[in-house]
């Protein structure tokens, strides 16, 4: 791995702890808002964040080079509206897409094609999480501020499972 790419990388475990963190300041303001599905959501996703940021973590000490954590910014934590919380979401996926296709890029040009490899996962799961995110903002302005469905919707956000998978766990 190139010295270029391995600093790429350890900022991209900063962005994913960060999005991690992001997630959880939403969830908290949900929850105090008694949107508790919409929490538990955002809570899923947050734990989903540190699960790739702990993927990049293992695939750097694999590849036998030491790992340096970065420090994260305080998120923020104030929303005017459930609306927003997601709306903001979809954005903070956005910009992960956009960090993962250049750390692609990276990768491609600096010839690491064990990181592609590796990268290659998230570019998959990026799309699958912006899908879903929009999702949830369409239906977050179908609904606008009608109480009944605000709470049909926090309820059907609550309803989300875990991910099987458990990729952010295994070893790289």
């Amino acid at each position: 791995m190139t010295p270029k790419l391995l600093e790429a990388i350890i900022r991209q475990i900063g962005a994913e702890f960060s999005a991690s963190f992001s997630y959880l300041a939403m969830a908290g303001w949900c929850e105090h808002r008694q949107f508790m599905g919409a929490g538990r959501w955002l809570r899923m996703q947050s734990a989903e964040e540190h699960q790739h940021a702990t993927k990049l973590f293992n695939f750097v000490l694999a590849r036998n080079h030491p790992v340096r954590l970065p420090g994260i910014d305080q998120p923020t934590s104030e929303f005017k509206s459930l609306a927003e919380v997601f709306e903001r979401a979809l954005a903070q996926e956005q910009a992960v897409s956009k960090q993962i296709d250049s750390l692609y890029e990276l990768a491609f040009n600096e010839k690491v094609f064990a990181a592609m490899a590796e990268l290659q996962w998230f570019i998959t799961e990026q799309v699958e999480e912006e899908k879903t995110v929009r999702e949830i903002v369409a239906k977050m302005h179908m609904v606008q501020d009608d109480p009944a469905s605000l709470l049909d919707l926090d309820r059907e956000l609550g309803a989300r499972q875990p991910e099987a998978d458990g990729e952010g766990d295994e070893d790289a």
